[in-house]
């Protein structure tokens, strides 16, 4: 069951006549409190990779491990970072690198052949966080890869039943920040075993500004 559109739109123009303004453009957050879930138990995790139909912000991060031709068109596409094989070699074994590469950007691809080193070198760092890269393939275009992850939202349920991610910012149009909302809410009441019964109250907020209650 679909939340009212109406009501989420609601929420993000009260979210942003209550925020104060920032000297930095604030997040749009959107806080899932659920109930009736055992977060430990294996059935009841989540964790989904999201598409939604805008780009969540500027702050979207993406790392892109590749050599040769794919490394030049993915820094020509404006990669955040690209690491080539004697870089991801570099890191082998230097677990506050690997930890500060794991925490800095949202996203990672690698070019295929690349795969089994990333796995080697990082796996165990990235593994855990749900952060292993998207394979690409030598012949696919790692700038449509790019633009695609730019939209793309990971929701990860931990030790506790809430789940919290950014859908958008402060200077979105109202409009593009309720879609990105309806497309996560939809994917996280599919992912619930009862689906809107499983969700207790849903807040959206500013980096700054206080809750406010969506309507269920």
């Amino acid at each position: 069951m679909p939340l009212d559109p109406k009501s989420t739109l609601e929420a993000i123009k009260e979210s942003k006549e209550k925020s104060e303004k920032r000297n930095f453009v604030q997040s749009m957050d959107l806080i899932v409190n659920l109930k009736d879930i055992d977060p430990k138990k294996p059935e009841s995790r989540i964790q989904e990779l999201i598409e939604l139909p805008y780009p969540p912000g500027e702050e979207t991060k993406i790392c892109v491990f590749a050599s040769g031709e794919m490394a030049l068109k993915a820094r020509k596409s404006g990669a955040d970072l690209v690491m080539e094989k004697s870089d991801l070699e570099a890191l082998t074994g230097d677990k506050k690198r690997q930890k500060e590469l794991a925490k800095t950007y949202d996203f990672f691809l690698a070019e295929a052949p690349l795969m089994p080193l990333v796995g080697r070198v990082l796996g165990a760092t990235l593994g855990p966080r749900g952060r292993m890269p998207t394979p690409v393939s030598p012949a696919a275009s790692i700038e449509d890869h790019m633009k695609r992850y730019r939209k793309m939202l990971l929701i990860r349920l931990r030790g506790q039943p809430v789940l919290q991610c950014r859908i958008g910012t402060e200077n979105m149009p109202n409009e593009q920040i309720n879609e990105n909302l309806q497309t996560v809410m939809r994917e996280i009441e599919r992912k619930l075993k009862k689906g809107i019964k499983n969700i207790r109250s849903i807040r959206l907020k500013t980096t700054m500004g206080p809750p406010i209650r969506v309507k269920i």
